[in-house]
């Protein structure tokens, strides 16, 4: 194989080739000589395979900051946060925390509550706990459904796949707390209503008084807040006054208690005089 040594290129005018006969043989230029080549002149299979994997093994480029070998490979991509769960999942209109899990989250990203209508509402703080868990303060005025959105501060960002986060009111009693009433020892029938306002509103005793049988021994309609006894005051001989706490709660599990009380009243029998 021999060397064929250029130390100065004379235009020979369009059209005119540099040949080199052998296959093998090689051109050694000046450093800094240019060499300019028209468009075409060379073609892809002329390419195929003239240089050899191994001498690019010293070379690489720069890719984001990370040197990439010449012949090897590399993945590019974005490191996005993602969105697992929140809890709570209902909040009410009032100022409330909202902690969101997930992943490769950077502090501190900022987070927007984006209802079902499009209206976005940015958190009003957002605190960072870890690169999974952050917790977003909102304060959202109108009730239903709200997907949420995270983006840390390169950019990245992810809304979840559904809308994880409601808002509604919770239950509003409508009865008044205290006093139901006095009734009479060993009645039957019904003894009173409660009721609260709220969607799909349901009613449970939280103490163990008003439907224990040991005490007034009455019965609470869930669905109606309807209070029945077929004997109130049970055992009881004596005039006795009930205290107990009713939780209404409503279709997205929130709820409101209240507290109440029940009098029974028993007349005096076998009642008479002596004056002597």
């Amino acid at each position: 194989m021999s060397t064929l040594e250029v130390n100065k290129i004379i235009p020979q005018g369009s059209g005119t080739a540099l040949q080199i006969g052998e296959s093998g043989d090689t051109i050694t230029l000046p450093a800094g000589t240019t060499i300019t080549l028209p468009n075409g002149s060379i073609t892809n299979d002329e390419l195929a395979g003239s240089i050899a994997n191994g001498k690019l093994a010293n070379s690489s480029i720069t890719i984001n900051g990370s040197a990439v070998a010449l012949g090897g490979s590399v993945t590019i991509g974005e490191t996005k946060p993602t969105i697992s769960s929140i809890l709570p999942t209902v909040i009410e209109n009032t100022a409330s925390d909202v902690v969101i899990t997930g992943t490769n989250f950077v502090s501190v990203p900022t987070v927007d509550a984006i209802s079902t209508t499009g209206a976005i509402t940015p958190a009003n703080s957002v605190t960072y706990t870890s690169a999974t868990s952050i917790t977003a303060n909102f304060t959202l005025g109108t009730d239903g459904t709200y997907y949420l959105r995270v983006e840390n501060s390169d950019g990245n960002a992810v809304r979840s796949s559904s809308a994880l986060l409601t808002v509604s009111d919770a239950p509003a009693w409508t009865t008044g707390a205290g006093s139901l009433g006095t009734i009479a020892g060993n009645f039957s029938g019904t003894v009173a209503t409660v009721a609260a306002t709220g969607d799909t509103v349901t009613f449970s005793e939280t103490t163990s008084v008003l439907t224990n049988a040991a005490q007034a021994n009455c019965s609470l309609n869930t669905n109606t807040g309807v209070i029945t006894t077929s004997d109130f005051g049970g055992s009881g001989t004596s005039a006795t006054t009930y205290s107990f706490t009713l939780r209404a709660t409503d279709a997205q599990g929130q709820t409101s208690d209240r507290n109440f009380t029940l009098t029974s009243s028993y007349a005096i029998s076998n009642s008479g005089r002596f004056d002597q």
